[in-house]
């Protein structure tokens, strides 16, 4: 037996860190303020100064960033947001983009 032989190479593999997703509000003329200043902080765990930061930007933009989360985590929020929106009867839309 020659040296080596019989031996197993095991190669490591490299972990890449897991894709980031956006996830944006979106604006329209039904959902209140409040409403949307109440989703931030509870959804997203936003300090009410920031919230109301972001629900203004939302208003004036149509658009706004609610955070940067995986994957998982951003579609549980979008489904969140869209729950909590439905119960309380508003049209209030969340969307999610890759990074």
């Amino acid at each position: 037996m020659k040296l080596g032989e019989g031996l197993e190479v095991k190669t490591r593999q490299e972990l890449k860190a897991p894709a980031m997703y956006k996830v944006f509000l979106l604006n329209d003329d039904y959902t209140t303020m409040d409403f949307v200043v109440q989703v931030l902080e509870t959804v997203f765990h936003k300090p009410p100064a920031e919230a109301v930061q972001i629900m203004l930007h939302v208003h004036k933009s149509g658009k706004g960033l609610c955070g940067v989360y995986t994957r998982d985590i951003a579609e549980t929020k979008v489904v969140a947001v869209h729950g909590l929106a439905r119960e309380e009867g508003f049209p209030l839309m969340c969307s999610l983009e890759k990074e």
